[in-house]
């Protein structure tokens, strides 16, 4: 079950990056405007000095580095990150540009409160180079999905996805931009959701407000936003 949010307590959230953090960016502006009942007790990177990092410290945001290279084996740093985590005592880790595989003990540990953020129309084009691979393969549509996070590579229940057109003037920065846009919309909303008690994963499934979601979950137009 989520934590749900009230006046007097809100969602503590932890999120993790590796990079320039245009996400956190957007759940720090949530934050700032009052439209998202969480508070954001840590940002973690895999990676020091990214930008990320900047912005968390500019809003004032605790940071910490836990670099994967500094780890023998993918399952030690899991478990080191596992512990650092949970000195939070999140109700719900984010993934916001965190670019590592996690272990199964990792995903299963955090199983129906951890969200992630795809750069594509899920089940389609699960891992990188999502935008040419949209363009290569002559794609009409592409977009972003938000989905719960399970030991499967981008195969959680899809929360949340947004549409944009695929045009024929694009190129695989075009359109990642235009699709990055819309992350920056569905991100915060599904968080939101989750603060207010409405999403949750059960029985391996994506719910929002009681009501099962369609395997590519809530649909959103680019037009429509």
């Amino acid at each position: 079950m989520s934590q749900a949010a009230s006046p007097a307590l809100k969602l503590r959230v932890v999120v993790l990056i590796s990079g320039s953090g245009s996400n956190l960016q957007a759940l720090i502006d949530g934050v700032n405007s009052g439209d998202l009942p969480i508070e954001i007790a840590a940002v973690i990177s895999n990676r020091p000095e990214v930008m990320g990092l900047v912005r968390a410290s500019k809003a004032g945001i605790p940071t910490l580095v836990l670099d994967h290279k500094n780890y023998a084996t993918r399952e030690a740093f899991d478990v080191e990150l596992m512990r650092t985590i949970d000195a939070y005592t999140p109700g719900l880790v984010v993934l916001a540009g965190f670019m590592r595989i996690l272990t199964p003990a990792f995903t299963e540990h955090y199983l129906g409160r951890m969200l992630n953020i795809h750069p594509s129309l899920l089940p389609k084009f699960q891992g990188l180079h999502t935008h040419q691979r949209a363009i290569d393969a002559g794609e009409s549509h592409h977009g972003v999905s938000v989905h719960f996070v399970t030991a499967e590579l981008d195969g959680g229940p899809v929360v949340i996805q947004a549409r944009v057109p695929v045009l024929a003037s694009d190129d695989a920065g075009l359109l990642a931009k235009r699709v990055q846009r819309q992350e920056h919309v569905i991100y915060p909303l599904a968080v939101k959701w989750f603060a207010e008690g409405k999403l949750r994963m059960a029985n391996g499934k994506a719910e929002l407000d009681g009501e099962l979601l369609a395997e590519s979950g809530y649909q959103i137009e680019a037009n429509d936003i």
